[in-house]
Protein backbone atom coordinates (compact mmCIF):
# COMPACT_ATOMS: atom_id res chain seq x y z
CA UNK A 1 0.00 0.00 0.00
CA UNK A 2 1.31 3.40 -0.98
CA UNK A 3 -0.12 6.43 0.82
CA UNK A 4 0.50 9.98 -0.35
CA UNK A 5 -0.44 13.07 1.63
CA UNK A 6 -1.94 15.53 -0.85
CA UNK A 7 -3.02 17.96 1.87
CA UNK A 8 -1.68 18.12 5.43
CA UNK A 9 -2.94 21.48 6.72
CA UNK A 10 -6.10 23.33 7.72
CA UNK A 11 -5.36 26.47 5.68
CA UNK A 12 -4.73 26.68 1.95
CA UNK A 13 -1.89 28.64 0.38
CA UNK A 14 0.80 28.27 -2.25
CA UNK A 15 2.67 26.01 0.18
CA UNK A 16 -0.12 24.30 2.13
CA UNK A 17 -3.15 22.30 1.03
CA UNK A 18 -6.28 21.12 2.77
CA UNK A 19 -6.95 17.60 4.00
CA UNK A 20 -6.58 14.80 1.45
CA UNK A 21 -4.91 11.38 1.29
CA UNK A 22 -4.34 9.23 -1.77
CA UNK A 23 -3.95 5.46 -1.55
CA UNK A 24 -2.37 3.56 -4.44
CA UNK A 25 -3.30 6.40 -6.83
CA UNK A 26 -6.95 5.26 -6.91
CA UNK A 27 -8.59 5.77 -3.51
CA UNK A 28 -8.81 9.27 -1.99
CA UNK A 29 -9.87 10.15 1.54
CA UNK A 30 -11.27 13.66 1.89
CA UNK A 31 -11.09 16.21 -0.90
CA UNK A 32 -9.60 19.43 0.38
CA UNK A 33 -6.39 19.32 -1.66
CA UNK A 34 -7.38 16.83 -4.32
CA UNK A 35 -7.53 18.70 -7.61
CA UNK A 36 -4.73 21.16 -6.83
CA UNK A 37 -2.38 18.21 -6.18
CA UNK A 38 -3.14 15.99 -9.17
CA UNK A 39 -2.86 16.36 -12.92
CA UNK A 40 -6.01 15.76 -14.93
CA UNK A 41 -4.84 12.26 -16.02
CA UNK A 42 -4.06 11.47 -12.37
CA UNK A 43 -7.53 12.65 -11.32
CA UNK A 44 -9.09 10.31 -13.87
CA UNK A 45 -7.27 7.37 -12.27
CA UNK A 46 -9.37 7.86 -9.15
CA UNK A 47 -11.90 5.12 -8.50
CA UNK A 48 -13.45 6.31 -5.25
CA UNK A 49 -13.43 9.14 -2.70
CA UNK A 50 -14.21 8.60 0.99
CA UNK A 51 -15.37 11.63 2.98
CA UNK A 52 -14.97 11.87 6.76
CA UNK A 53 -17.38 14.76 7.42
CA UNK A 54 -19.00 17.77 5.77
CA UNK A 55 -16.75 20.66 6.83
CA UNK A 56 -15.76 22.62 3.76
CA UNK A 57 -12.01 22.00 3.98
CA UNK A 58 -12.71 18.27 3.55
CA UNK A 59 -15.23 18.39 0.68
CA UNK A 60 -14.09 21.49 -1.24
CA UNK A 61 -12.87 19.77 -4.39
CA UNK A 62 -15.78 17.41 -4.94
CA UNK A 63 -17.56 19.62 -7.55
CA UNK A 64 -14.27 20.39 -9.29
CA UNK A 65 -13.10 16.79 -9.63
CA UNK A 66 -16.64 15.90 -10.72
CA UNK A 67 -16.35 18.36 -13.60
CA UNK A 68 -13.21 16.55 -14.79
CA UNK A 69 -15.09 13.24 -14.79
CA UNK A 70 -18.18 14.80 -16.38
CA UNK A 71 -16.21 16.21 -19.31
CA UNK A 72 -14.52 12.83 -19.76
CA UNK A 73 -17.77 10.88 -19.70
CA UNK A 74 -16.62 8.98 -16.62
CA UNK A 75 -18.12 8.21 -13.21
CA UNK A 76 -16.57 8.65 -9.75
CA UNK A 77 -17.81 6.79 -6.66
CA UNK A 78 -18.18 8.79 -3.45
CA UNK A 79 -18.71 7.20 -0.04
CA UNK A 80 -19.79 8.95 3.15
CA UNK A 81 -22.23 8.87 6.03
CA UNK A 82 -25.74 10.29 5.64
CA UNK A 83 -24.97 13.75 7.15
CA UNK A 84 -22.24 14.32 4.55
CA UNK A 85 -24.53 13.23 1.74
CA UNK A 86 -27.21 15.59 3.00
CA UNK A 87 -24.79 18.54 3.16
CA UNK A 88 -23.42 17.89 -0.32
CA UNK A 89 -26.82 17.55 -1.94
CA UNK A 90 -28.13 20.64 -0.13
CA UNK A 91 -25.23 22.97 -0.89
CA UNK A 92 -22.39 21.93 -3.22
CA UNK A 93 -24.21 19.49 -5.49
CA UNK A 94 -27.66 21.08 -5.59
CA UNK A 95 -27.40 22.15 -9.23
CA UNK A 96 -27.32 25.87 -8.43
CA UNK A 97 -23.70 26.54 -7.54
CA UNK A 98 -22.44 24.01 -10.10
CA UNK A 99 -24.04 21.35 -12.32
CA UNK A 100 -26.02 18.62 -10.57
CA UNK A 101 -23.47 15.87 -11.03
CA UNK A 102 -25.59 13.40 -9.07
CA UNK A 103 -28.15 13.57 -11.90
CA UNK A 104 -26.09 14.65 -14.91
CA UNK A 105 -25.83 13.23 -17.47
CA UNK A 106 -29.17 11.42 -16.97
CA UNK A 107 -28.06 8.20 -18.61
CA UNK A 108 -24.91 7.89 -16.49
CA UNK A 109 -24.57 10.43 -13.63
CA UNK A 110 -21.04 11.63 -12.97
CA UNK A 111 -21.21 10.94 -9.22
CA UNK A 112 -22.39 7.60 -7.89
CA UNK A 113 -23.04 8.03 -4.17
CA UNK A 114 -22.94 5.27 -1.55
CA UNK A 115 -23.89 5.85 2.09
CA UNK A 116 -21.74 3.99 4.63
CA UNK A 117 -22.75 2.90 8.12
CA UNK A 118 -20.41 3.54 11.06
CA UNK A 119 -18.72 0.41 12.41
CA UNK A 120 -19.81 -1.64 9.40
CA UNK A 121 -17.06 -2.68 6.99
CA UNK A 122 -17.62 -2.49 3.25
CA UNK A 123 -15.59 -3.35 0.16
CA UNK A 124 -14.35 -0.51 -2.00
CA UNK A 125 -12.21 -1.29 -5.05
CA UNK A 126 -10.76 -4.38 -3.39
CA UNK A 127 -10.04 -2.67 -0.05
CA UNK A 128 -11.84 -3.37 3.20
CA UNK A 129 -13.12 -0.02 4.47
CA UNK A 130 -14.30 0.39 8.06
CA UNK A 131 -15.86 3.76 9.03
CA UNK A 132 -15.39 4.43 12.75
CA UNK A 133 -17.00 7.36 14.63
CA UNK A 134 -14.66 9.99 16.06
CA UNK A 135 -15.31 12.98 18.30
CA UNK A 136 -15.66 16.17 16.26
CA UNK A 137 -17.98 19.17 16.12
CA UNK A 138 -19.81 17.67 13.13
CA UNK A 139 -20.78 14.01 12.75
CA UNK A 140 -17.52 12.42 11.64
CA UNK A 141 -15.93 9.08 10.95
CA UNK A 142 -12.37 8.00 10.46
CA UNK A 143 -11.58 5.23 8.00
CA UNK A 144 -9.56 2.08 8.52
CA UNK A 145 -8.37 0.88 5.12
CA UNK A 146 -7.06 -2.66 4.72
CA UNK A 147 -5.44 -3.62 1.43
CA UNK A 148 -5.86 -7.04 -0.19
CA UNK A 149 -2.46 -8.07 1.21
CA UNK A 150 -3.44 -7.12 4.77
CA UNK A 151 -1.76 -3.72 5.14
CA UNK A 152 -3.82 -1.39 7.31
CA UNK A 153 -3.96 2.37 7.86
CA UNK A 154 -6.41 4.33 10.01
CA UNK A 155 -7.07 7.98 9.24
CA UNK A 156 -9.06 9.79 11.91
CA UNK A 157 -9.93 12.90 9.94
CA UNK A 158 -10.71 15.77 12.31
CA UNK A 159 -11.15 14.60 15.88
CA UNK A 160 -11.05 15.67 19.48
CA UNK A 161 -10.35 13.67 22.60
CA UNK A 162 -12.20 10.62 23.91
CA UNK A 163 -11.27 8.03 21.30
CA UNK A 164 -11.38 4.99 23.61
CA UNK A 165 -14.22 3.29 21.73
CA UNK A 166 -12.61 4.15 18.41
CA UNK A 167 -9.34 2.49 19.39
CA UNK A 168 -11.20 -0.70 20.28
CA UNK A 169 -12.41 -0.97 16.66
CA UNK A 170 -9.11 -0.49 14.80
CA UNK A 171 -5.68 -2.14 14.63
CA UNK A 172 -3.62 -0.14 12.13
CA UNK A 173 0.02 -0.43 11.22
CA UNK A 174 -0.10 3.30 10.46
CA UNK A 175 -2.19 5.93 12.24
CA UNK A 176 -2.77 9.27 10.51
CA UNK A 177 -4.26 11.64 13.06
CA UNK A 178 -4.69 15.37 13.44
CA UNK A 179 -2.68 17.85 15.51
CA UNK A 180 -4.26 21.16 14.59
CA UNK A 181 -2.81 23.69 17.05
CA UNK A 182 -0.03 24.00 19.65
CA UNK A 183 -0.56 23.27 23.33
CA UNK A 184 -1.31 26.87 24.30
CA UNK A 185 -4.57 26.50 22.32
CA UNK A 186 -5.75 23.54 24.39
CA UNK A 187 -8.88 25.24 25.71
CA UNK A 188 -9.94 26.15 22.17
CA UNK A 189 -9.10 22.65 20.92
CA UNK A 190 -11.25 20.99 23.56
CA UNK A 191 -14.19 23.21 22.66
CA UNK A 192 -13.74 22.80 18.89
CA UNK A 193 -12.94 19.08 19.23
CA UNK A 194 -9.49 19.14 17.75
CA UNK A 195 -6.15 17.93 19.08
CA UNK A 196 -2.99 19.63 20.26
CA UNK A 197 0.23 17.65 20.78
CA UNK A 198 -0.51 17.29 24.51
CA UNK A 199 -4.03 16.03 23.78
CA UNK A 200 -2.59 13.74 21.11
CA UNK A 201 -0.28 12.29 23.76
CA UNK A 202 -3.31 11.45 25.92
CA UNK A 203 -5.03 9.68 23.05
CA UNK A 204 -1.93 7.72 22.05
CA UNK A 205 -1.41 6.66 25.65
CA UNK A 206 -4.98 5.37 25.68
CA UNK A 207 -4.39 3.61 22.35
CA UNK A 208 -1.40 1.78 23.84
CA UNK A 209 -3.39 0.72 26.89
CA UNK A 210 -6.28 -0.55 24.77
CA UNK A 211 -4.28 -2.23 22.01
CA UNK A 212 -0.97 -3.09 23.67
CA UNK A 213 1.14 -1.34 21.04
CA UNK A 214 1.64 1.96 19.25
CA UNK A 215 1.67 2.08 15.44
CA UNK A 216 3.68 4.49 13.38
CA UNK A 217 1.97 7.89 13.64
CA UNK A 218 1.77 10.73 11.12
CA UNK A 219 0.10 14.01 12.13
CA UNK A 220 -1.89 16.23 9.76
CA UNK A 221 -4.37 19.15 9.71
CA UNK A 222 -1.75 21.50 11.16
CA UNK A 223 -2.23 25.24 11.12
CA UNK A 224 0.64 26.40 8.88
CA UNK A 225 1.01 29.69 10.76
CA UNK A 226 1.71 27.72 13.95
CA UNK A 227 3.45 24.72 12.40
CA UNK A 228 6.92 25.25 13.87
CA UNK A 229 5.48 25.24 17.37
CA UNK A 230 3.29 22.20 16.65
CA UNK A 231 6.23 20.27 15.23
CA UNK A 232 8.47 20.99 18.23
CA UNK A 233 5.79 19.89 20.68
CA UNK A 234 5.04 16.77 18.61
CA UNK A 235 8.72 15.83 18.78
CA UNK A 236 8.51 16.09 22.57
CA UNK A 237 5.54 13.70 22.55
CA UNK A 238 7.47 11.23 20.39
CA UNK A 239 10.41 11.28 22.79
CA UNK A 240 8.20 10.89 25.85
CA UNK A 241 6.29 7.94 24.41
CA UNK A 242 9.36 6.50 22.66
CA UNK A 243 7.22 6.36 19.53
CA UNK A 244 7.61 7.12 15.82
CA UNK A 245 5.50 10.27 15.35
CA UNK A 246 6.13 12.35 12.25
CA UNK A 247 4.39 15.59 11.22
CA UNK A 248 3.08 15.13 7.69
CA UNK A 249 3.65 17.39 4.70
CA UNK A 250 2.34 17.76 1.17
CA UNK A 251 3.81 15.11 -1.09
CA UNK A 252 4.87 12.84 1.77
CA UNK A 253 4.76 9.19 0.70
CA UNK A 254 4.45 6.26 3.07
CA UNK A 255 4.82 2.63 2.02
CA UNK A 256 3.20 -0.14 4.04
Amino acid sequence: MNIRLLGAHNCESRDSRLACLLIDDTLAIDAGGLTSSLSLPAQLKLKAILLTHQHYDHIKDIPVVAMTFYLSGATIDIYSTSPVHDALTTYLLDGRLYPGFLQQPPENPTIRFTTVEPNRATRVEGYSVLPVPVNHSAPSVGYQITSPDGRTVFYTGDTGTGLNECWEQVSPQLLIIEATAPNRFEEWALEARHLTPSLLKQELTTFQKVKGYLPRVVTVHMNPLLEEEIRAETEDVARTLNAEITPGYEGMEIHL
